[in-house]
C-alpha cells in the first residue's frame, strides 16, 4: 500500500463539531456546489456513503467503515480497479487560545507499479484540494442540520 497525506489544515472549530458534520454525509449538501463541475459529476450521498463520478477514473463510491468519535472517520472506496482507503484525521489543538482542530486526509492505495506513476500526482493534488474544501466549510451552519 502506498500512503498519501494531505497538507494539514487548521480549522477554527472543535474536533467534536467537525466530527459531527463529517461523520454524517447528509450534512454535506452544501458541498455539492463547491465541486469542480468539469472533473466531478453525479455527486450523491446518504448518511454513510457518497458516490461521485470523477473524470477520467469513473464512478467511485466511498463508504464509512469506522468512526472514532472526534478523531477519525475511515472510508473504503468501491468500484475501483484497486483497493483504496481514506481516513479523515482530526486533532484538537490545546495550545491555542481560540478553539481549533487540525485536519489531515490520509489515503492508502494498493497501486500496481504501472498505475502508480500515473495516479500519484493527481491523487496527491486531489487530496490537498479536498482538504482545502473541508477546511473551508461553514461548520457552524452545518452542525444543527
Amino acid at each position: 500500500m502506498t500512503e498519501y497525506t494531505s497538507d494539514i489544515k487548521t480549522i477554527p472549530y472543535s474536533d467534536k463539531d467537525i466530527f459531527e458534520v463529517l461523520s454524517d454525509l447528509r450534512k454535506l449538501d452544501l458541498v455539492k456546489d463547491k465541486l469542480p463541475a468539469d472533473k466531478v459529476k453525479d455527486f450523491t450521498y446518504d448518511q454513510d456513503s457518497c458516490s461521485v463520478n470523477v473524470s477520467p477514473i469513473g464512478n467511485i463510491r466511498f463508504v464509512i467503515v469506522e468512526r472514532k468519535p472526534h478523531s477519525e472517520i475511515k472510508f473504503e472506496a468501491e468500484q475501483l480497479p484497486f483497493q483504496l482507503n481514506l481516513t479523515i484525521e482530526l486533532k484538537q489543538n490545546t495550545d491555542q487560545q481560540k478553539e481549533s482542530t487540525d485536519l489531515a486526509l490520509v489515503v492508502n492505495a494498493n497501486l500496481n507499479p504501472f498505475l502508480k506513476p500515473m495516479v500519484s500526482k493527481p491523487l496527491q493534488e486531489g487530496l490537498n484540494k479536498m482538504a482545502d474544501m473541508l477546511a473551508s466549510l461553514p461548520y457552524s451552519e452545518l452542525i444543527n442540520k
